[in-house]
């Protein structure tokens, strides 16, 4: 098992390595300071002059990767991916175009992110999981046939349905919860109250659907049929043997959301006027801020490599074929 752990985490840096260095090449090879200059700039025909002050101002107007100018380690250091790419491995971000330590609102920012996100998950996979193991004790009837075309309908309607209608219905004909906004301390459970509900509902008929056909498939095995032919209820084999050995598909889809956990819905989060890492980036993107983007990149590719560890681990507990290989 300890080999199998340390074969995971000697994969990560790799992968880190390699997104780095895909991030670099389309943010400064493919889109040059040039380009990032001129579009910040915002003028059609904008002077050489300006260009280059705009570079100077913002540490691009380095080389690339390597200054033949300076001598020594410099040469190597003294460059926009030094700078700019490298030193995100400690974790420094740098400035926004702006002027704002992004590392400080990265900070500030992550606890309304996690108070929308984290309540969604979890309220999310208990419901999703409840209700498919619902619809499989009642398989083959007119409830598990209903459930499942529910289900279809559900995953069949966009999310900006579920946000729009239930912002006109719950807020402003209703005049229940705030229709967007954010408060600090207990004020802000008035404002995450739909926000989250929305994401509740509006992931139920995917994951349920998903879980179902796990769990159903899982229930016509050999061992399942075994144990109700040894006296088990139906409850009993579906809490017991169905849900604990369909746990590794419901790993797998787990580790997609954790870094959405930290990062935020960029949809939800912009529509809902939260503060949080979601709208950040959506604000960035619009204001074409470039180091708030890379920043944000590389935190998600660093949360998606943990997620897939965090799972590799829970697969050795979860799976007892895992340990033996």
């Amino acid at each position: 098992m300890l080999a199998y752990i340390l074969r995971r985490l000697l994969y990560a840096p790799l992968i880190l390595i390699g997104v780095n260095l895909l991030t670099f090449a389309l943010f400064f090879v493919v889109n040059t300071p040039d380009d990032m200059a001129r579009m910040q700039l915002g003028v059609k025909r904008v002077t050489p002059e300006a260009i280059e002050r705009w570079k100077v101002e913002r540490g691009y107007d380095k080389p690339l990767m390597y200054n033949t100018a300076a001598q020594g380690l410099d040469a190597l250091t003294d460059t926009i991916f030094f700078r700019k790419s490298v030193r995100m491995f400690v974790f420094d971000f740098g400035r926004a175009d702006d002027g704002r330590d992004i590392a400080q609102e990265i900070r500030s920012r992550m606890g309304p992110s996690l108070a929308v996100a984290l309540p969604t998950f979890i309220l999310g996979l208990f419901v999703t999981v409840s209700l498919a193991l619902l619809l499989v004790f009642f398989r083959g009837t007119y409830l598990d046939f209903t459930g499942v075309v529910l289900c279809v309908a559900a995953m069949s309607i966009s999310g900006l349905f579920y946000i729009i209608g239930g912002q006109w219905l719950v807020s402003k004909i209703l005049h229940l919860v705030p229709i967007s906004g954010y408060g600090e301390g207990l004020d802000a459970s008035r404002f995450l109250i739909l926000p989250v509900a929305i994401g509740v509902i509006a992931g139920i008929g995917g994951s349920a659907r998903w879980y179902r056909t796990v769990f159903l498939e899982e229930a016509d095995r050999d061992y399942v049929r075994t144990a109700r032919a040894k006296g088990l209820s139906e409850l009993q084999a579906l809490f017991g043997h169905v849900l604990k050995n369909g746990m590794i598909p419901i790993l797998t889809g787990v580790v997609v959301v954790i870094p959405s956990l930290f990062m935020g819905s960029l949809i939800t989060e912009s529509f809902f006027g939260i503060p949080g890492l979601g709208s950040y980036t959506i604000d960035a993107i619009n204001a074409q801020d470039f180091p708030v983007v890379r920043a944000m990149v590389f935190i998600g590719s660093v949360l998606y490599i943990i997620g897939l560890i965090l799972t590799d681990l829970s697969y050795t507990l979860a799976d007892p074929r895992v340990r033996l290989e």
